[in-house]
């Protein structure tokens, strides 16, 4: 059963979504609602940064700080949570420890610790609170821009999962795949039905359309990413559309985003035409850090950008090719975001 939702009145980014014509490229920003926004430090600033991921509360007001400050400039909103917040559920201890990011207390080692995580969890009951948070802020929105709801990739998952913490080598992700293959495929593929369900889940509680992040997608070589990122990315998509046709939800758009893998500055739009000829919609690209100049660098590259991706009229979503560094200017992303619209 659907829950009721105010009407939505601005369903740009939903048709772009679907390869529909436009009348102007949608836009929005990954890490819109975050760091880089005062308004963002002054809300539950006394509160760390998981407790507030489960306040369903907090998590709909920053979520809304963006949509609020650029009122009319952004095409959806991302609720504001965390990929790691599956490998809590699984049983994994996980502080934010400033300036360095996530640490886990008790990383996988070897293929025998796999059988301490709680694989078989009831997903609305442990992350009911990212459910409960995705409905209220969809009321709360009252349709003023539909609401991406998302989650980890697999490999990215595990790779979390493995190091403990950010790596700039990942060696112990890397020993895993070469060393424990066949146990590395094992927690992938579990990993890949808990990640189905919770976007299932998230889509029964009024998300109106999903991302995965695919964050460390770079760090395999192409061999590799063909058998431990790609396969179980397209279970993921082609088995969520199952899932939530048994849950009688519709069918909503999926942007996949693999970092490294995929679309970001480092391409030329150009060539991401001539290579997708309008077999699915585009999300990008602009270089997070030419938000860091003057505002007609940033006007004039955003445009540019629209350009080479052929207007934005068809199969194109505007974004950075990553999230809005914590330096950002907010008046710089408004730039950004109002060349969008010229």
């Amino acid at each position: 059963m659907s829950l009721d939702f105010p009407p939505l009145r601005n369903d740009l980014l939903l048709r772009a979504a679907r390869g529909q014509e436009v009348e102007r490229p949608p836009v929005w920003a990954m890490r819109q609602a975050g760091r880089y926004l005062p308004e963002y430090h002054e809300i539950g600033k006394d509160i760390d940064f998981f407790s507030k991921c489960r306040s369903p509360e907090l998590v709909s007001a920053i979520t809304i700080q963006p949509i609020d400050r650029y009122d009319g400039l952004i095409d959806a909103a991302i609720i504001f949570s965390d990929i790691l917040v599956i490998p809590q559920a699984l049983g994994m201890d996980i502080r934010m420890v400033d300036k360095k990011g996530p640490c886990f207390l008790n990383p996988l080692q070897t293929p025998d610790d796999i059988q301490q995580l709680r694989l078989g969890i009831d997903i609305k009951k442990e992350l009911g609170y990212v459910l409960d948070s995705i409905t209220l802020t969809r009321q709360k929105l009252c349709g003023r821009v539909p609401l991406f709801g998302f989650a980890g990739a697999p490999w990215t998952l595990m790779t979390y999962m493995v190091e403990g913490s950010a790596s700039k080598t990942f060696e112990k992700s890397k020993t895993w795949i070469y060393k424990y293959s066949d146990a590395s495929k094992r927690l992938l593929e579990c990993l890949t039905d808990i990640v189905i369900e919770f976007l299932a889940q998230q889509v029964v509680a009024g998300a109106q359309i999903i991302q995965v992040f695919d964050s460390h997608a770079g760090e395999l070589s192409p061999c590799d990413f063909k058998n431990f990122s790609l396969p179980y990315l397209g279970n993921i998509a082609q088995k969520l559309p199952q899932r939530l046709a048994q849950l009688g939800q519709p069918l909503v758009p999926m942007v996949v985003f693999a970092k490294g893998a995929c679309l970001d500055w480092r391409h030329d739009p150009e060539d991401a035409q001539r290579i997708n000829r309008g077999r699915c919609t585009l999300q990008g690209n602009l270089d997070p850090s030419i938000l860091l100049g003057d505002i007609n660098t940033i006007t004039q590259r955003t445009k540019d950008m629209i350009q080479g991706f052929g207007g934005g009229k068809q199969y194109l979503i505007c974004n950075l090719g990553h999230g809005v560094l914590r330096t950002t200017n907010p008046d710089s992303l408004k730039a950004f975001f109002e060349a969008c619209h010229e």
